[in-house]
């Protein structure tokens, strides 16, 4: 439907090879992205968000998402093993995103299912250091 330009056919160039036969390159690959440049470009059309979408918004907004996604995804795998664990659940992904803060600002408001909460004791719930001056050091152990 819309193409971002790029080499056509290939019959104007050198003479050799069949004319005509180049196989279509989508427009994630041009671009270097894993994400689908063209499902989001259907996306930004079909919700809306403006009358007209300019050919290199999609990519753009695709480039985003991708970083966004590998970064949740590469603090999620240190998470996971940290935990021993080969397999990303949802508790990884929530420390990573949790204990990441800008990260956290950005899903402040969101709740993940099955995420749990960060391992929090507040500090005036914690027992009381009882000690009596000098002695206090080795002592602790025999006063019980």
């Amino acid at each position: 439907m819309s193409s971002t330009g790029g080499a056509g056919g290939g019959s104007t160039k050198g003479g050799r090879g069949k004319p005509k036969a180049s196989k279509s390159v989508s427009r994630s690959q041009k671009a270097g992205l894993q994400f689908p440049v063209g499902r989001i470009a259907r996306f930004l059309k079909a919700g809306k968000y403006a009358e007209r979408v300019g050919a290199g918004a999609p990519v753009y907004l695709s480039a985003v998402l991708e970083y966004l996604a590998a970064e949740v995804l590469e603090l999620a795998g240190n998470a996971a093993r940290d935990n021993k664990k080969n397999r990303i659940v949802p508790r990884h992904i929530q420390l990573a995103v949790r204990n990441d803060e800008e990260l956290s600002k950005l899903l402040g408001s969101v709740t993940i299912a099955n995420g749990g909460v960060l391992p929090n004791i507040h500090q005036t719930l914690l027992p009381k250091k009882v000690g009596k001056g000098k002695g206090d050091i080795g002592s602790a152990s025999q006063e019980f």
